[in-house]
């Protein structure tokens, strides 16, 4: 079954808004007629996002500077919605992450801000939102996962449990919700042309030829309107999600293993 959604007039809200996917959500949301309430770190960047928005697609383009490792976040995106009488309509849950090395060797207090901004930061804001949704039985909540949800990820041990959390999450929501008029998908990118392993410090755990943000983009908008759960975005890696099942649990992480091992 295929429904469109209709986003014009709605109030989407989208993580890590200044930058990467999270930019490219934003865009795509204005560009089909939806308000934007943005939240990221960077003031300025978020700043110049809103005129640029607002500019080009007469939107209401709102903004909010948080940081999603600190466990009073939720709160504050809270208390700005209820202060500006927003309801959130569409959330896209895009900040997140990744740290790359030996566990032991990667402090417990980034692993941890890790843990709280790419799992605890959506589980709070979906909390958040999920009620005023049902209580029109409409809304749309995107989780932005990864390939490296579908196996285990040695050398990115915490980011893999993390986006295999985000997953497993997003498709209990699904079918929990799936009934009351409420869409959920977890989206799962391989390696993307962003900054993201840039920031990472690791490009050689970029596994396969990146791809356009925009072909990501237009997975996600192709699996809510299919009503789909989740969605593995490229053929190559619809293919590889399947290696799991393919081999052994234990072959599967050590074929991951050489595949991310520090160079």
């Amino acid at each position: 079954m295929t429904t469109r959604f209709d986003f014009r007039g709605k109030t989407a809200l989208v993580t890590g808004a200044s930058s990467g996917i999270g930019r490219a959500f934003a865009v795509a949301l204005a560009q089909r007629g939806a308000n934007l309430v943005m939240v990221a770190r960077s003031h300025d960047t978020l700043h110049d996002l809103a005129e640029e928005l607002r500019r080009d697609y007469a939107c209401d383009a709102d903004f909010l500077t948080a940081d999603l490792s600190t466990s009073g976040a939720a709160d504050a995106i809270a208390a700005h919605l209820k202060a500006t009488g927003k309801a959130v309509d569409v959330l896209v849950n895009n900040a997140g992450f990744a740290t790359y090395g030996r566990f032991e060797t990667i402090p417990l207090s980034r692993q941890r801000d890790e843990v709280q901004v790419n799992c605890m930061a959506a589980v709070a804001l979906t909390h958040l939102v999920l009620p005023d949704m049902l209580a029109k039985s409409d809304g749309v909540v995107i989780n932005v996962a990864s390939t490296a949800a579908l196996q285990p990820d040695p050398y990115m041990a915490v980011y893999g449990a993390t986006k295999s959390f985000l997953l497993s999450f997003s498709e209990a929501l699904w079918a929990e919700n799936r009934r009351r008029g409420i869409r959920v998908v977890a989206l799962c990118p391989g390696a993307t042309q962003t900054g993201f392993f840039d920031v990472v410090g690791a490009k050689e755990a970029a596994v396969g030829t990146p791809m356009p943000v925009a072909r990501v983009i237009a997975d996600a908008f192709w699996a809510l309107d299919r009503h789909r759960s989740h969605r593995v975005v490229g053929t190559k890696n619809r293919l590889l999600a399947n290696l799991p099942r393919l081999l052994s649990r234990q072959g599967a992480a050590r074929l991951v293993e050489k595949i991310l091992r520090p160079r």
